[in-house]
């Protein structure tokens, strides 16, 4: 399989898996809804992010804009780039890393972009609908991206004695994330470990 296949491939299985179970999450679950399916260290639970990372927003509206223009250019880059690789021969490794942090921008992208205008609200004890006669929630570029991945997997009191947060309760890891975000992360983290000659 030649390397533009396999970036397509690994692109398309990425937002596949990813734009799936956010279908299922969005449209069988209400908002703060959780689903232990390891005890308490792995929980679906339902949350939407309104802005960045972990929550964060950047500027009301207009930054919510600005921010989805910004990931729209930043993922034609990475794509233009991705293909200026291929033409070059570069190491199949690096390619394939690129594609997997471009996919999960795309990903969210897609949530921002359409979701405000295919689902009607999530909210407490509220199911959303999939293209409600009234509309969605949302314009263009308004959506919010859905979350559901939760692995506190240690969740205790840390004791007296231990540095600056010494008798505080301690939680890791505390983000929900979803499957474009460890697709971002995983292509770093390999970029990182395994293609660093590429950098240099």
């Amino acid at each position: 399989m030649s390397q533009k296949n396999k970036a397509i491939l690994l692109f398309a299985t990425i937002i596949f898996i990813d734009q799936v179970v956010k279908l299922w999450v969005k449209t069988n679950m209400w908002l703060g809804q959780e689903h232990h399916v390891f005890g308490n260290w792995f929980i679906i639970h339902f949350t939407e992010n309104n802005g960045m990372a972990y929550g964060m927003e950047f500027g009301g509206s207009i930054g919510k804009i600005l921010l989805s223009l910004f990931r729209i250019a930043a993922i034609s880059a990475i794509g233009w780039y991705i293909f200026t690789l291929i033409k070059k021969g570069t190491n199949t490794g690096v390619i394939l890393g690129f594609t997997a942090i471009m996919a999960g921008a795309f990903g969210n992208i897609i949530d921002s972009a359409f979701y405000g205008l295919l689902y009607g609200p999530s909210d407490w004890f509220q199911v959303a609908q999939f293209m409600p006669k009234g509309g969605g929630y949302a314009h263009f570029l308004y959506g919010k991206v859905v979350d559901m991945l939760y692995f506190p997997i240690i969740d205790t009191n840390l004791p007296k004695w231990f540095p600056i947060m010494g008798g505080e309760h301690f939680l890791f890891f505390q983000p929900v994330f979803n499957i474009a975000d460890s697709a971002i992360t995983c292509g770093v983290i390999y970029m990182l470990l395994f293609e660093r000659k590429f950098f240099k």
